[in-house]
């Protein structure tokens, strides 16, 4: 699914920093798990912790040596964690071969400072994958058969040594000093009293989907040293804290309207308990001065923290109040209990009083808030998507069909969060209707590969979602919890289910013709057509010499024609340059087939096909169209007609018999019994 309106630069530079900020946070969010087990053995088995053993937490002196206990604290923050983060940062360049020499480069760092060295193994993990990637492709093809293995062991091994050594003399001291001055500055704006300040930035960048970027690409392995060294740290909850959120959710269910009003109670359950804070950031985004609401939360959640000393021994991923509970440190309970209610009921009184000053304009709500994000006018219908291909697809050089929707994959920007409860909702919708063979799944952006026939993200994220998966349908979103556009996915799978099997193969995302073995092969059956849609494609809606020069003024053409054939209104017309905006209807083989959206069904009087052939090809979108076919179709009686144009479509030889064709009958000669 394509749009029309290219990325501005804002949305691209934006773009870059989510990918940045994404790549920084996906060494750390898959091993979550790790940080979080550290956290819970450090809370229970520490001198301090509640249920104090020597032998666990490393303290007290082993009588048989007379030595300290090593325990289990120390050589996990130390070794453990940043050799996991090295091997997936290397992972995530070079596959398992760049996450080895990752990890042993990031031995280098680990053992040259007595600081846990997080941010040494974010530099020296990705750095491993992508020299020895480099370092395989000088002699890729050139080495001799039976000395493979030998090559690639003996230089993962020498190349890993050299990083090694290059990251205990190079960049150990570098990051030791970074971190330390890191560490002076928390102290500084602490001990000043300005920490709380940070939620100028931090809040606003969680709404731009930079929220797993702030945390656990920055916070994060700050947090970790800071717990290292003084058992707990407030940076775990600059960014995690539930309530600014939750404040804003409240605000709504009391003082919204609408939609916004009725989804808010779900969703600040999703928020609070569930920890995925994308949840309501739709809700600041329909009134982008809302922000102000959960700055204020953010700085008074803070400034707790900070009055009362209190902080997490670990992160909390996902932010929800049972994690931060779980990882709070045993002194800390009264100050980040009382943080989370005070930021909550900081952000609820602004978000309030913000909310009752607008009640009299016009209320926008999540419908509106996609609008917005997407930049574009009217709404894009998936229910029509039968008729609109992937131009993507097109691009990518692979078939990317409506009939081949049996993979749905809903992509965030940590794999985690959003991206699990959205699949979730869809999942349980697709499955009540019936669809047991679509298989809905929840992905990283980062691990997106282009084997998907429908991606479900977010607007702010569909650009980098595009650049993994160009052969897939892209359908954007605005609110996780009950998007209208996954009842439209599943009217989708419907309407496929009650036609299968429709004949788009070698059509749509297909740039060259089928060979002739394939359309001798590609016998598939029609749709059975009505008595009542006999004689949709007339013989004075057939135009062999197009006036237009332009997109719009073809499909302005293809218009007139239906209506000419008494088919629809002006309305019908007008929806037709409306859902060419939203969604490019170019089918490849140079044909496009125009159409209205779903919610303009009502203004078609009867089904009918037009066809406009050019002479000269039209710029749509980029791609070159010859044939332009109107749609307009009444109680899918359309989809035999066009499965029969799809199908000559998909025929080389039919393709240039149509393009040599002289007569309006052997126009209709060539589509066969299309009418009857």
């Amino acid at each position: 699914m394509s749009t029309t309106a290219a990325p501005s630069r804002g949305h691209a530079a934006r773009a870059g920093v989510q990918k940045f900020g994404a790549f920084l946070s996906g060494m750390i969010m898959p091993n979550i798990g790790a940080f979080i087990a550290w956290g819970l053995i450090t809370a229970l088995f520490i001198q301090t912790g509640w249920l104090p053993v020597g032998q666990l937490g490393g303290f007290g002196t082993n009588p048989a040596t007379h030595q300290t206990w090593t325990g289990l604290v120390s050589p996990m923050i130390t070794y453990l964690l940043p050799l996991l983060i090295g091997y997936t940062g290397g992972k995530m360049v070079y596959d398992v071969r760049g996450g080895v020499v990752g990890a042993i480069a990031t031995m280098g760092v680990v053992v040259g400072t007595d600081i846990p060295m997080f941010i040494g193994a974010m530099i020296m993990g990705p750095l491993g994958g992508w020299t020895m990637k480099k370092i395989d492709s000088i002699w890729d093809g050139k080495i001799r058969p039976g000395f493979e293995m030998l090559v690639n062991n003996f230089s993962a091994g020498i190349w890993g040594a050299i990083l090694a050594l290059f990251g205990f003399f190079a960049i150990d001291p570098v990051v030791t000093t970074f971190s330390a001055a890191a560490g002076t500055a928390v102290q500084f704006m602490v001990s000043n009293g300005i920490l709380p300040l940070t939620s100028i930035f931090i809040e606003p960048a969680k709404v731009l989907f930079l929220n797993n970027a702030v945390n656990h690409g920055i916070l994060t392995p700050l947090g970790i040293q800071q717990s290292a060294a003084q058992g707990k740290s407030i940076l775990f909850l600059l960014e995690a804290n539930p309530g600014p959120g939750l404040g804003v959710l409240l605000a709504y269910m009391f003082f919204g309207k609408g939609a916004a009003k009725a989804s808010a109670p779900g969703a600040a359950l999703i928020q609070f308990i569930g920890g995925i804070h994308e949840i309501y950031f739709p809700y600041i985004l329909m009134r982008p001065l809302l922000i102000l609401a959960t700055i204020g939360g953010g700085m008074t959640g803070i400034a707790t923290l900070v009055v009362t000393h209190a902080g997490l021994v670990a992160p909390a991923a996902p932010g929800s109040i049972i994690a931060v509970l779980a990882q709070t440190a045993r002194d800390s309970y009264f100050g980040v209990v009382l943080s989370v209610i005070l930021a909550c009921a900081v952000s609820f009184a602004i978000a309030s009083i913000i909310l009752r000053a607008s009640r009299n304009r016009e209320e926008g709500d999540l419908a509106a808030a996609t609008a917005s994000m997407e930049g574009m006018k009217g709404r894009k219908s998936m229910a029509s998507t039968l008729l609109a291909g992937s131009a993507a697809g097109a691009a990518g050089g692979g078939v990317a069909t409506a009939t081949q929707i049996k993979n749905i994959v809903f992509a965030c920007d940590a794999g985690m969060g959003s991206s699990a409860m959205g699949a979730s909702v869809l999942r349980n919708k697709i499955k009540a209707a019936g669809h047991k063979d679509v298989k809905v799944t929840n992905q990283s952006i980062a691990n997106l590969t282009d084997t998907y026939d429908m991606v479900v993200v977010h607007q702010d994220l569909a650009l980098r979602a595009e650049q993994k998966t160009p052969s897939a349908q892209m359908v954007t979103v605005d609110n996780f919890m009950g998007s209208p556009k996954y009842d439209e996915i599943v009217a989708l799978l419907d309407e496929l289910s009650a036609n299968e099997p429709f004949p788009f193969e070698g059509v749509a995302g297909k740039t060259e013709p089928a060979s002739e073995a394939e359309a001798a092969s590609s016998h598939v059956p029609v749709p059975h057509v009505h008595a009542e849609s006999q004689q949709v494609l007339r013989p004075e809606s057939i135009v062999l010499a197009g006036a237009s020069v332009d997109m719009a003024g073809a499909i302005e053409e293809a218009g007139r024609l239906l209506k000419e054939a008494g088919a629809v209104d002006d309305e019908y017309v007008a929806s037709m340059h409306e859902r060419e905006r939203s969604v490019s209807t170019f089918m490849g083989n140079g044909l496009a087939i125009p159409h209205g959206t779903n919610e303009a069904k009502g203004h078609i009087a009867s089904s009918a096909v037009t066809f406009v052939r050019y002479d000269q090809p039209i710029d749509w979108q980029g791609k070159p169209v010859t044939f332009v076919v109107g749609i307009a179709g009444k109680d899918k009686e359309h989809l035999g007609i066009l499965a029969k144009i799809a199908k000559v479509f998909g025929d080389r030889e039919q393709v240039a018999r149509l393009e040599k064709a002289e007569t309006v009958n052997e126009v209709l000669d060539i589509f066969g019994k299309v009418n009857a």
